[in-house]
């Protein structure tokens, strides 16, 4: 009674249960696809409780699953099913029951294609019982279709049946259960698996990165611009964080699915998407809450990322300094805590009292526990680097220096400016968030008439981004404080961007939400070597008082220098 049977078993008999779960003490040859025998064994079973019966079997003919029911509704879990990589498929066949003579319909040949099974072995029972049938039938069985899956378009028969090309699977035509029974099904998965590989259509991983499905679910509240800048940006994203976007797929929904954001149809979309392009990792656009991704990781057996998960791993990457490392660890830990597989508080066992005795701290609270307390120091730590700089502020302010911040939008190229400004040497890149450190350089203005010198300190800070996540703007706060404590800020616009006005606004909500109001800006217009003539008028006349330069070429910038003057003796 210790084997389990999955899928519908209401109103089932003890005796048909003990039948059913018998199937598992069967085993076939290691070199045969099915045999006679155990065909009949289980249309036997199936036209007795008159639903399908699915049976799954390893490479070495072994029964390690059986279900009562469709595929789609036995499905081994996709976290439970072994990944050899792409170019092997999961060492499982499935022999499925089938009543009606037609062929297995997609909704079935999704669920090999996502669970990359082996084969998929369709008995399409007669009803007649042990009558005959025509045309090569035996027994319960009428006919059998072979279903597997297929790297590409082949015109070479496997084992010579023929097949009717069905992409990314093939079906086979109706055969007889002595055809199928004389199949070697070690040379049926050698030639499949040679060709697999031969062909390359299966992507080979990249060593230094992940290959990315984007997820965008546009909702009733988004306009069709502001999604495609979002994906736009997402993309751009999961670039800067080395990785390779394969394909891009996209869910219209008023709101969004509560338990799996896109609803159960697109998911088996994305979950065929991702085998058949090779993708390893599954990106949405949207923050996922804890349970979304644990749904959708389940049905689609690839591993889930959000948006913001995106934007820790870059910084991470980008982290140089010590100070940078330890506010990144600190939103990591801050975003992975509530994440923790489990019933929190709940799992607790060190109370005391009734209800709290019993085997200890279990692992998870074990773990959640290590977490807060390193959350705990990596926040002290924090703080005193929050302190020293608040220190290293009053030095200047004492000293009567003048200090401008220098934000904007990520990549809008603030730290080319701060570079060819000051001399400076910060790395700069065609990427988002390709410098996180704060770095502070001296700018020496000379009054045009007077000819009298004035300091400045120039700091190129963090790039913003729409809806910056909570964890950095908490972790970072250390950071941001270069921005708020500022006595006059730049603020660096790319004009070639097509959504600049919007990433105005992002920069200026971010900025009004700050606990101490910035000083003074002056509005940067970066890239202009990169518009047309045309939006380079019409953006001088929207904004008569922003100052209009292309830091890599120099343009403007004796102008700007003249402003900023201006501005910090006003």
């Amino acid at each position: 009674m210790s084997d389990p049977i999955f899928g519908h078993l209401q109103g089932l008999k003890p005796s048909q249960l003990k039948q059913i779960r018998r199937v598992y003490a069967q085993r076939l040859p290691a070199d045969s696809l099915l045999t006679v025998e155990f065909a009949e064994r289980i249309g036997a079973i199936s036209t007795d409780i008159g639903q399908p019966i699915c049976v799954y079997l390893n490479r070495r003919g072994q029964v390690i699953r059986v279900g009562v029911g469709t595929p789609r509704q036995t499905q081994i879990p996709l976290i439970e099913v072994p990944r050899y990589g792409d170019g092997r498929l999961c060492g499982i066949r499935c022999v499925t029951t089938q009543f009606g003579e037609n062929p297995p319909n997609d909704s079935t040949l999704t669920i090999m294609a996502k669970q990359r099974l082996d084969v998929l072995v369709v008995l399409i029972l007669s009803g007649q019982g042990l009558q005959k049938r025509g045309g090569g039938g035996s027994g319960y069985i009428h006919h059998i279709y072979l279903a597997q899956l297929l790297p590409m378009v082949s015109s070479t028969p496997s084992e010579g049946v023929n097949y009717q090309q069905l992409s990314p699977w093939q079906v086979s035509d109706p055969l007889s259960l002595d055809r199928v029974s004389q199949v070697n099904f070690s040379h049926l998965i050698e030639d499949l698996e040679t060709e697999f590989r031969r062909n390359g259509s299966t992507r080979e991983q990249d060593p230094h990165g992940d290959r990315v499905l984007l997820i965008g679910v546009m909702t009733h509240d988004t306009t069709s611009q502001q999604f495609e800048e979002r994906l736009y940006e997402l993309a751009q994203l999961v670039k800067s964080a080395q990785g390779t976007v394969v394909q891009t797929l996209i869910q219209r929904r008023f709101h969004p699915h509560p338990q799996t954001v896109v609803g159960e149809g697109k998911m088996e979309e994305i979950a065929l998407t991702a085998q058949t392009l090779g993708a390893n990792l599954i990106v949405f656009d949207r923050d996922l809450s804890p349970s979304q991704v644990r749904n959708l990781e389940r049905w689609i057996g690839v591993r889930v990322v959000d948006r913001t998960e995106v934007i820790l791993d870059i910084f991470a990457q980008r982290a140089q300094s010590q100070a940078g490392k330890l506010q990144v660890e600190l939103a990591q830990l801050a975003y992975r805590l509530p994440r923790l597989m489990g019933r929190g508080r709940e799992l607790s066992r060190l109370g005391g009292g009734i209800g709290t005795r019993g085997p200890g701290e279990t692992k998870l609270e074990s773990e959640r526990r290590a977490i807060q307390r390193r959350i705990s120091r990596l926040q002290t730590q924090v703080d005193q680097l929050q302190c020293h700089r608040s220190r290293l502020r009053q030095l200047r302010q004492l000293q009567e220096v003048v200090s401008v911040a220098i934000v904007g939008y990520t990549n809008a190229g603030k730290s080319t400016l701060l570079n060819t400004l000051t001399h400076a040497e910060v790395l700069t890149a065609d990427q988002l968030f390709a410098t996180l450190d704060p770095t502070t350089r001296k700018l020496t203005l000379v009054h045009p008439i007077h000819q009298t010198p004035q300091v400045l300190l120039l700091t190129d800070t963090v790039g913003f981004i729409h809806e910056l996540p909570p964890s950095l703007v908490d972790a970072f706060r250390a950071t941001l404080e270069e921005v708020t404590e500022a006595d006059y800020l730049l603020h660096v616009v790319d004009l070639s961007h097509a959504a600049w006005e919007n990433h105005i606004t992002a920069v200026e909500t971010i900025l009004e939400a700050m606990p101490i109001t910035p000083g003074p800006s002056l509005l940067v217009f970066n890239k202009i070597d990169q518009v047309e003539a045309e939006l380079l008028a019409r953006v001088q006349l929207q904004f008569p008082q922003g100052v209009f330069v292309s830091a890599c070429h120099g343009t403007g910038l004796e102008w700007l220098r003249r402003c900023l003057l201006y501005l910090v003796n006003t």
